[in-house]
């Protein structure tokens, strides 16, 4: 894109609503201080999309994440591949910064998943309820997951372990 193009998109972006953050990391601990960083811009309900390749440090970052929400420590997260959802009870500062609320934080991995069919027996409805944080790995392949979501955290590799990573909210 030329920068008219760029500027553009960001106009037609910022009409709709739609807040962008981005970050870089170099390291597995700045990737993880980038999860905190999200988590306190993640206020539930929220569906995400959870995007990078293979490697990409996506499971790194909810690390992050879980233990900003003080749901679990870095080396309890594992990534869902086969397991397909982790839940992690956390809780997060309420709105008008009150007490901390109680929040469920849920990974989902559906690299495997192979149709539209096989994700309904997931229960996502069950998932994205009023006080739940949900990030889905692969959603992308899904028209169904694109619809639900708030919106998409992408990860890509800059070289080594140095990541940028954008965080777009509808």
């Amino acid at each position: 894109m030329t920068t008219t193009e760029n500027a553009k998109a960001e106009a037609v972006a910022k009409a709709a609503g739609v807040k962008t953050y981005e970050f870089t990391t170099t390291s597995a601990a700045e990737t993880i201080a980038a999860g905190h960083k999200i988590a306190a811009l993640l206020t539930p309900p929220k569906f995400l999309i959870l995007r990078g390749d293979l490697g990409a440090g996506k499971t790194t970052l909810v690390k992050g994440i879980a233990e900003a929400l003080n749901a679990a420590d870095p080396d309890e997260v594992t990534s869902p591949t086969f397991t397909l959802i982790h839940e992690y009870e956390g809780e997060y500062k309420g709105a008008h910064g009150g007490g901390k609320t109680p929040v469920d934080l849920y990974h989902l991995d559906l690299y495997r998943i192979e149709g539209e069919r096989q994700l309904d027996t997931l229960g996502l409805d069950d998932l994205a309820t009023p006080d739940s944080i949900v990030l889905v790995e692969w959603g992308e392949k899904f028209p169904s997951v694109i619809r639900r979501s708030d919106g998409e955290i992408v990860m890509s590799s800059t070289g080594g372990d140095a990541r940028k990573i954008v965080l777009t909210l509808k």
